[in-house]
């Protein structure tokens, strides 16, 4: 039988599982700064395209903001607002013109019960909606009471606002009452 003696003053150890753990672990560190290092890099070349379009982004805005900022100051400038005024009196005169009297004349006269007409009329744009000012003559209450709940009714005459109503003791007078509204009238 052998006996594994050792009779050495400094026994010698067996190093090899240590440095073969130790190789392998060295080997996995390696490997995962391998791995994160290539991961940091794509990360910081994907931020560099972002930092750039941001920039181009920012550049873009500043110059934007500077041809805004021109803009404003020449149409602040009297010629600017000289033209500006001119056109908006020439779109006021164009909406006036294109007013649909027709269209109002005929739904007008649908809602006029028997007895009552239309003294004056007096539309004007507001908005684009036309505000319609209407003196109308009624030789009964019956009359005026009809004219009024025909206006309400209609779905071309909205928010009717009765302002002054005048009562005439003339016998030869046709319109023993005088009314005077304002309603819009639709003109779509």
């Amino acid at each position: 039988m052998k006996l594994p003696l050792n009779l050495a003053t400094a026994p010698q150890e067996n190093r090899r599982p240590f440095l073969a753990a130790a190789a392998l672990v060295g080997t996995l560190g390696i490997v995962a700064l391998a791995l994160l290092s290539h991961s940091a890099f794509e990360s910081w070349q994907g931020n560099r395209e972002i930092r750039a379009s941001i920039a181009r982004t920012e550049l873009s805005m500043q110059e934007d903001q500077q041809r805004q900022s021109e803009l404003e100051a020449y149409f602040r400038s009297p010629a600017a607002e000289e033209i500006l005024d001119r056109s908006a009196f020439l779109n006021t005169l164009i909406d006036e013109r294109s007013f649909p009297w027709a269209k109002i004349f005929m739904d007008l006269e649908e809602t006029l019960p028997p007895g009552v007409r239309v003294v004056t009329i007096a539309p004007r744009l507001v908005n684009g909606r036309a505000e319609v000012t209407l003196e109308i003559g009624a030789s009964t209450d019956e009359g005026k009471i009809q004219f009024l709940q025909a206006i309400e009714k209609s779905k071309l005459f909205s928010g009717m606002v009765v302002k002054d109503e005048r009562r005439s003791d003339q016998p030869t007078s046709p319109d023993r009452i005088v009314l005077n509204l304002t309603v819009w009238y639709s003109t779509t």
